[in-house]
């Protein structure tokens, strides 16, 4: 069973950055697919970026340029860095351990509240 804590969300400018952490504990973390997603108010949850437990990466159009997705499997930690934050990007961010190659999901963290707003 993998464990998962994200950490890293707040008030933020329109323009500015955040970076978020996602720590795990538990079951071996670096044979893992780590996947980002967010909900925002009223809408469905929304894939953001993948990362393969090789570090292949992959990002959603909307986020495509401006978020990376990184991991450090000695410190069990996935990061998304987001950069030229906009307020569409208002939403609670969850991490999620994926069996790599599968839609099977190990876990979701409890999820970490971003706010872009002047």
């Amino acid at each position: 069973q993998v464990q998962l804590v994200e950490s890293g969300g707040g008030l933020v400018q329109p323009g500015g950055s955040l970076r978020l952490s996602c720590a795990a504990s538990g079951s071996i973390f670096s044979d893992n697919a780590m996947d980002w997603y967010r909900q925002a108010p009223g809408k469905q949850r929304e894939l953001v970026a993948i990362i393969t437990s090789g570090g292949t990466t992959t990002y959603a159009d909307s986020v495509k340029g401006r978020f990376a997705i990184s991991r450090d499997n000695a410190k069990n930690t996935v990061y998304l860095q987001m950069n030229s934050l906009k307020p569409e990007d208002t939403a609670v961010y969850y991490c999620a351990a994926r069996v790599l190659g599968t839609l099977k999901y190990l876990s979701w963290g409890q999820g970490t509240q971003v706010t872009v707003s002047s």
